[in-house]
């Protein structure tokens, strides 16, 4: 019975183990599976890295209490970009919140925002 010869398909080399392994050592894997799954493009990149930044302001904004009203011009000032959201919630009375994952606004009169925090239960 012959045994197929299975190569890493990071570094090249012959895979000796279990037949399904993939992946020569830890080290391959790892770095295959880093450059796969990192931002594919420059766009991907920026637009992901205006997502964190945001979703990072408002959690240092936001207190333990979880709700606080605040000015927009904080907001740009610290580098938030309200055109960056990840998803908006409608709630039956009509308020639109605008989500970074799980930190959110809504805008309110005169340039302010209700910052908060998803419930864990929604």
């Amino acid at each position: 019975m012959e045994t197929e010869i299975r190569i890493c398909p990071e570094c090249g080399r012959e895979i000796r183990g279990r037949r399904d392994k993939k992946f020569c050592d830890d080290t391959c894997r790892n770095a295959y599976n880093n450059k796969n799954y990192t931002d594919q493009t420059p766009d991907m990149r920026n637009v992901n890295n205006i997502l964190r930044r945001n979703r990072r302001i408002m959690e240092d904004l936001l207190p333990p209490e979880g709700k606080i009203k605040i000015s927009g011009k904080t907001l740009r000032d610290r580098g938030f970009d309200l055109n960056y959201i990840t998803q908006v919630h409608t709630t039956q009375n009509g308020s639109v919140y605008r989500y970074c994952y799980e930190y959110g606004y809504l805008a309110l009169e005169g340039d302010f925002f209700l910052l908060v925090k998803k419930d864990k239960k929604q």
